[in-house]
């Protein structure tokens, strides 16, 4: 029968594998505010927020804070790398008074974070302690990074319409969850349960939306389709009838 330890590191391992298809799924979205060249109404929130949640994460698990943690260490830093990419996106491809706001508020993260780390290195004496203290933040950060989507939920129940709200996003924030939540049961780890746990049920709740919602955004995106083809039929007819009045008037 397998031991305790080597089930924790299986599931760090699946919970590496899952949180790396976590910050991989937006691609698809990133790939569209490419080709056309805007953000359009997708939300930035969420990627400053997992930024945020990584930074603390990585430091949650380097060795003087929270030892034996490196599964921890590295799918975090990969997170960060990849937040950076999809941020810099955002910055490219958002209006300047946005671009400016976010810039702002992804310095003050790291700003904030360098401040927290300088602290708590200083002012707090002990692993355990430091443990603490970083885990209780990084919890914050945490529940932000699955919490963040919430904003976006308001606005699918508002609109009817989950278009803005990727489903593979959702769906890798639930399996990511749920991984994680059973790699800090034994030995139990409550900064990491916690969060992961919350995150499980928020992930779920935006999952039954987007099954709630499925059908009238296939229908909006239809009528909208149907919508500019008409009404490019009605430029090619009125071109057609105004070349046929000139060629009248030219006789």
């Amino acid at each position: 029968m397998a031991s305790a330890a080597a089930v924790r590191f299986a599931m760090g391992i699946l919970g590496n594998i899952i949180a790396l298809f976590l910050f991989l799924s937006p691609m698809p979205t990133f790939i569209n505010i490419y080709k056309k060249g805007s953000v359009e109404q997708y939300s930035p929130v969420p990627y400053l927020a997992t930024f945020f949640n990584c930074m603390f994460w990585v430091l949650y698990g380097l060795p003087f804070v929270h030892p034996n943690s490196i599964l921890v260490i590295t799918i975090n830093g990969a997170g960060i790398v990849i937040e950076v990419v999809y941020l810099l996106l955002f910055v490219i491809y958002s209006p300047n008074k946005k671009r400016l706001k976010l810039i702002v508020i992804a310095v003050l993260e790291v700003v904030f974070v360098g401040v927290v780390a300088v602290a708590v290195l200083r002012l707090v004496h002990g692993i355990k302690d430091c443990s603490r203290v970083i885990g209780i933040i990084a919890i914050v950060g945490n529940i932000m990074m699955y919490a963040a989507p919430l904003s976006v939920m308001k606005m699918v129940i508002t609109t009817k319409s989950v278009e803005y709200m990727p489903f593979s996003l959702s769906f890798a924030s639930m399996c990511n969850g749920v991984a994680w939540t059973i790699y800090a049961i034994h030995p139990f780890d409550p900064y990491i349960a916690g969060p992961n746990g919350l995150g499980t049920v928020f992930s779920v709740a935006q999952l039954i939306l987007y099954a709630a919602y499925y059908n009238p955004t296939q229908e909006q995106i239809t009528a909208r389709k149907v919508k500019a083809e008409m009404g490019l039929t009605e430029v090619v007819v009125s071109h057609d009838q105004f070349n046929k009045v000139s060629n009248i008037s030219a006789r």
